[in-house]
């Protein structure tokens, strides 16, 4: 009784500090928000690059931390070729294969993040329906390799779509066919792909040996392999000279090479959790430890 007693004069007023911490929580979360929201509309260019940069960045403090070296050294292997192909497609002036270069790479590695992602899901759903029992897997092994394939796929996934669009707009802004803002440098010819830069041989309405010739509803042209990673991989869904809108429909008759809204609004979820959600957990924390809070 007296040891009841003393708990309770030792946890007396808890209920109130905990009762402000979680109004501190959601009012930080609501703010920051707000704040993340009007800074990406206001300037989204630093936001894109500095959200890019967390993203890249925080997952490796917890990897060291956590010793989870499977992680680190596809990181270390997936960032030095990135980097490498980043630096590419910044140089000026601009190599000519440096386009098709950039564009095959991270198209690769968006259709390996979406297959892992797929798999990772179904590995999941399989153990929470019991089917790994038919395997004889444990449970705790089945649900660790669903949620990790899950994971890889979606964090890379993520990553290769903003250094993507980024070097898509280095690209094809130093080519000078395109610019965000104004008209373009450069005037269009008939026979010259907007994207990179370079002659087109095969005509729209030939079958190419290599790659085929798109031409969208503006009647601008572009290689198969340019147009699919403007697209797919830059994030881009107007013509990369007039920017009328692409129909994605008809130029992407498989439903698998579709950039798929659901898709990219979860990659947008998960870009937020990794790179900003860390950073308001530890100003909370922050404002707890200033106000005494504990």
């Amino acid at each position: 009784m007296v040891e009841h007693a003393r708990m309770h004069a030792k946890h007396r007023g808890h209920e109130a500090m905990h009762a402000e911490m979680v109004l501190i929580l959601i009012a930080t979360l609501v703010v920051a928000q707000l704040l993340l929201v009007q800074w990406k509309q206001r300037h989204p260019r630093s936001y894109n690059m500095v959200t890019l940069f967390q993203m890249w960045v925080v997952p490796l403090y917890f990897t060291v931390k956590l010793h989870w070296w499977r992680f680190l050294v596809i990181w270390i292997l997936f960032s030095a070729v990135t980097a490498f192909v980043t630096f590419r497609a910044t140089r000026k002036p601009l190599v000519q294969t440096t386009p098709r270069l950039v564009y095959k790479w991270f198209l690769l590695i968006y259709k390996i993040s979406y297959a892992t992602g797929i798999v990772g899901y179904m590995a999941v759903m399989f153990t929470l329906f019991g089917l790994n029992l038919l395997f004889k897997i444990k449970p705790e092994d089945a649900m660790d390799f669903g949620i990790s394939l899950l994971f890889y796929g979606l964090y890379y996934g993520v990553l290769e779509r903003d250094f993507a669009e980024m070097c898509a707009d280095y690209m094809a802004s130093t080519i000078g066919f395109y610019s965000e803002s104004g008209m373009p440098t450069k005037h269009l010819s008939d026979s010259v792909c907007a994207v990179c830069g370079q002659q087109i041989f095969v005509d729209v309405s030939e079958e190419g040996i290599i790659e085929n010739t798109y031409r969208l509803s503006c009647n601008h042209v572009f290689h198969e392999f340019c147009i699919r990673g403007w697209c797919i991989v830059g994030k881009k869904q107007t013509c990369p000279y007039c920017k009328e809108k692409v129909d994605l429909k008809r130029m992407f008759s498989n439903p698998w090479e579709r950039p798929h809204v659901m898709y990219g609004q979860l990659l947008d979820w998960l870009r937020y959790l990794v790179a900003w959600q860390p950073v308001i957990i530890g100003l909370v924390q922050g404002i707890n430890y200033i106000l005494g809070l504990e």
